[in-house]
């Protein structure tokens, strides 16, 4: 056998191998914010809809424009508590003919404190905000047709973070207790449907 050859394949072979030790040992959860220390999980959930709203999937929609009443279409996942957990997940809004919706909500469930902790809303227009206080967390973001990533840290006892994009936008004190995520879409007190927004490449984390 010419020995050039066979150099070549004994070379091939050793990037292959080389290759394979890599995607063995690579990390196996990453988190897009705050790395370091995490493992990945899949809580379980259930879904919930009432009133005018319906899930099909990762997609949720308010068919009406009723400013009273329960209007839910909603992710509800399972309790956890103490520790430091991270949501994501992205959404996009396809079609808004509402205002003041609820996309994103990390609620206390502590007896005699449950309810929501943090609401991460959307007016008609983009603007996202949290429910809590209205402070504006991005001024346009979440405009019909756009991609917006939304992670939240929940480290217990603390403090609870929220991103934008990648991007740090909100920092509330997070009291001892137990906890949980709902993502989807939900009328506010102020607010009013139709809208239809899906999510997509939703992960937990905890640490």
């Amino acid at each position: 056998m010419n020995r050039t050859v066979s150099k070549t394949r004994r070379t091939a072979a050793g990037l292959a191998a080389a290759c394979g030790l890599l995607a063995v040992t690579a990390p196996q959860a990453h988190a897009e914010v705050e790395p370091g220390g995490w493992t990945s999980e899949s809580p379980s959930f259930n879904t919930q809809q009432k009133g005018c709203g319906t899930v099909s999937g990762l997609t949720f929609k308010l068919s009406c424009g009723d400013t009273s009443g329960e209007q839910r279409a909603e992710r509800r996942y399972a309790t956890y508590t103490g520790g430091t957990h991270q949501f994501e997940g992205s959404f996009r809004i396809s079609g808004m003919g509402g205002s003041r919706i609820s996309l994103k909500q990390t609620f206390r469930d502590t007896s005699g404190s449950q309810g929501p902790f943090f609401m991460l809303a959307v007016e008609r227009g983009g603007r996202l905000y949290s429910v809590e206080g209205g402070a504006t967390l991005s001024p346009n973001a979440g405009t019909v047709g756009a991609t917006v990533r939304v992670n939240t840290v929940n480290q217990v006892g603390k403090t609870h973070r929220t991103y934008i994009n990648g991007s740090l936008v909100n920092t509330v004190s997070s009291a001892s207790g137990s906890y949980y995520d709902k993502f989807g879409a939900y009328r506010t007190n102020s607010g009013n449907g139709p809208v239809t927004v899906t999510w997509s490449a939703v992960k937990f984390w905890r640490k």
